[in-house]
């Protein structure tokens, strides 16, 4: 019997100069949950300094030993295998510790739940993004890329 071959997603940032700031992945991410705003998406684009200077692309970039995880009181956060945390929404009381221990600043706070959002690795922003900024990182077992 053949082996079960396991694929696990990172979003990886492929080329930052290419992003014109239209936040279509920022969409994409809160439309996956059913919204249609700016409100509360996994992922961020912020201006550098206008047009001139560019945008820059913040995302989880799945550390391989996350600081958000050892910083949470409850342990709330689980570490996956190729990077990267797992939030488990019941355990976690909203202290906001990992959004200020993320040295990408990655993580926010969703105002309405008291919840921290991070990225989810679903790829979905990555499907949006029509200047090919961001892309998916498939993983197989678990294995780290060389």
């Amino acid at each position: 019997m053949a082996e079960l071959i396991r694929r696990i997603r990172r979003i990886k940032v492929l080329d930052s100069e290419r992003c014109v700031g239209c936040e279509s992945c920022m969409f994409a991410c809160t439309r996956r949950e059913g919204k249609a705003s700016l409100e509360s998406p996994r992922i961020h684009i912020r201006s550098i300094g206008g047009m001139e200077r560019g945008f820059t692309v913040i995302i989880c970039r799945a550390c391989v030993d996350p600081s958000c995880m050892y910083v949470c009181p409850v342990s709330a956060l689980k570490k996956r295998k190729v990077g990267g945390v797992k939030l488990d929404r019941e355990k976690c009381i909203g202290c906001g510790s990992c959004v200020d221990a993320c040295p990408m600043s990655a993580i926010t706070m969703d105002e309405e739940e008291g919840k921290p959002l991070m990225c989810l690795y679903c790829g979905f922003c990555v499907d949006y993004c029509p200047h090919k900024v961001i892309g998916k990182e498939e993983v197989k077992n678990g294995s780290l890329p060389k």
